[in-house]
């Protein structure tokens, strides 16, 4: 294709988004004209066009006359049109490497922010406009392979510069890019091999060669005539808060519990498991206050106010893999943490637990192994010494893990990881019963199954799933016949600098009201992959009221 064919199919033709985009990341923008907003999702074609000429950014009304220029020596640039109209433009400065980021308003070049560039030398440049959150963000790409994924400064937030959400691996020398919002996929051009696609969200990973021995200067035309394969777009709650990342390293942490002060709601904690050091305890603005070296427990779960010779006693279990056994702790007054008792469960490979107060005021305990048995340990204390027999089993076909109990439901959930939503029911003195699988897996509920809880409150009761397979959490009604109420994802919170979660194991969410942000009650869940700043897992905290918000929004 020529330089002239290019033109005259800008002037003739409302371009895809994806193709505009394609265009002025292979060089062609900077000598021919191109669409203000061209790289939005929304084809509209506007009558002032931006160009990058060799003494700058030119805005050109729809005769082709010069409104405004921003002078800057730049080869590689894109540009977006965000969700309340105002057109942007990331250009890399040919001198001094530096990246700016130019708006257009009021039909004038404004440079919001400027900032030096990665350490590499960039060859490519593409913005997303990621569609949840619509946060602006770029990818920029090195001649070794080696890309950066950047947070970009919101319109309104005053002067500031980007901030790397995560690295990744491109490849050598790429030739051009592009990104396709709607269905958050980059795109990148390599000579001698084709086109690549990989996954724009920073949250994942995942690459594919879509288009083999495809050459850089067809790329445009690829995207353009192949239609838009967009994903659903699952609403994001947004964080308020993140624990300090746990101590161990790559896949640690795992489950979280909520422990309710008694009398001052501000004060409660979060046990979290690090699944290869020990149990950590954090206050609500996510710092840790203990930890408790136990070794390799996977999950934990607690029950306040149970009752034991006339004490009530706040309780937690946790599975102890290395010795397949259940710890049993003490939370005093304060928050405080203590261990109480190892007991033993005469399973193989313990794995996931919960807990519920029975009819008569104690603790059960439902443990679980890989091979899909369940066991119901009630829990005892007599002459100062705890116990635990087993009341009740069950057994699953596959895996089980995360599950949870609602007692006024009088009922048990658990997640079998590969095929769904069971419920048990629980009898009358609060042994297992019969169980039905009430959400498979398939378009709404995705594997792995994993964390549970159950929020009850003035509207109700809801059923809260991790999703993990997509990085979503499914709400259901925690009552008969279980419908679903909608999902969500946990997204970015930029002002705080928390990034998002994804690959949920465990999870955990109280009615209680913790007062400020957390007076409707609280969601905490473990965040797999902490990628802003790149670093040690860690756990996410969520006002309940987002959750409400995203679940019932038209």
């Amino acid at each position: 294709m020529t330089m002239t064919m290019v033109k005259k199919t800008i002037g003739a033709l409302a371009i895809s988004a994806a193709l505009a985009t394609a265009m002025s990341v292979m060089g062609w923008a900077a000598h021919a004209a191109a669409p203000v907003g061209a790289g939005a999702v929304s084809a509209t074609m506007p009558k002032a066009v931006l160009e990058l000429g060799k003494s700058g950014l030119r805005l050109l009304d729809d005769k082709g006359q010069v409104v405004d220029e921003f002078g800057v020596r730049a080869k590689r640039w894109d540009r977006r049109q965000l969700a309340d109209g105002t057109t942007v433009a990331l250009l890399q400065d040919a001198d001094s490497g530096a990246l700016r980021l130019i708006e257009v308003r009021d039909r004038q070049l404004r440079e919001r922010a400027h900032w030096t560039g990665p350490a590499f030398d960039v060859e490519a440049v593409c913005l997303y406009l990621e569609p949840r959150q619509q946060t602006l963000q770029a990818f920029l790409l090195g001649s070794d392979g080696l890309a950066e994924q950047w947070l970009l400064p919101a319109s309104g937030e005053g002067p500031g510069r980007g901030q790397v959400l995560r690295q990744l691996a491109t490849v050598p020398d790429a030739k051009g890019c592009a990104v396709r919002d709607d269905e958050a996929t980059l795109y990148v051009a390599e000579a001698g091999v084709g086109l690549w696609a990989f996954v724009a969200d920073a949250e994942r990973a995942g690459r594919e060669l879509v288009a083999p021995g495809l050459a850089p200067q067809d790329m445009a035309l690829w995207l353009e005539a192949r239609a838009a394969q967009a994903r659903p777009v699952i609403p994001v709650a947004v964080p308020s808060a993140q624990t300090e990342p746990v101590r161990g390293g790559g896949d640690a942490a795992d489950d979280p519990a909520i422990w309710v002060h008694p009398t001052r709601p501000a004060g409660s904690r979060i046990l979290g498991t690090d699944k290869k050091r020990g149990l950590a305890v954090y206050d609500l603005q996510g710092r840790e206050t203990q930890f408790l070296p136990v070794g390799r427990v996977n999950n934990v779960d607690l029950r306040q106010r149970v009752r034991y010779g006339g004490r009530a006693w706040d309780l937690a279990v946790a599975t102890q893999r290395d010795r397949r056994s259940v710890l049993l702790f003490g939370i005093d007054r304060t928050g405080k943490v203590s261990t109480l008792a190892e007991l033993p469960t005469g399973l193989d490979e313990v794995y996931g637990i919960c807990s519920a107060r029975n009819p008569a005021g104690g603790l059960d305990a439902f443990v679980n192994d890989k091979d899909g048995r369940v066991l119901q340990l009630r829990v005892t204390h007599q002459a100062g010494v705890w116990s635990a027999p087993t009341v009740a089993s069950m057994k699953l076909a596959t895996q089980p893990e995360g599950c949870v109990a609602d007692e006024p439901g009088r009922q048990l959930f658990i997640g079998e990881e590969k095929r769904g939503l069971w419920r048990v029911a629980l009898d009358a003195d609060g042994r297992l019963g019969d169980a039905a699988l009430v959400l498979p897996v398939g378009e709404v509920l995705h594997a792995d199954v994993e964390g549970m809880a159950v929020h009850r409150g003035p509207a109700g009761a809801w059923l809260v799933v991790s999703s993990q397979g997509n990085d979503s959490y499914v709400v259901l009604d925690a009552d008969a016949p279980h419908a679903v109420k909608g999902r969500f994802r946990v997204g970015l919170n930029p002002a705080r600098g928390i990034d998002a979660a994804s690959e949920t194991d465990g999870l955990d969410v109280t009615s209680a009201s913790l007062g400020g942000e957390y007076g409707d009650g609280l969601l905490v869940v473990q965040d797999g992959h902490k990628r802003w700043p790149m670093g040690r897992q860690n756990f996410k905290l969520v006002p309940w009221r987002e959750v409400v918000r995203v679940i019932e929004a038209p």
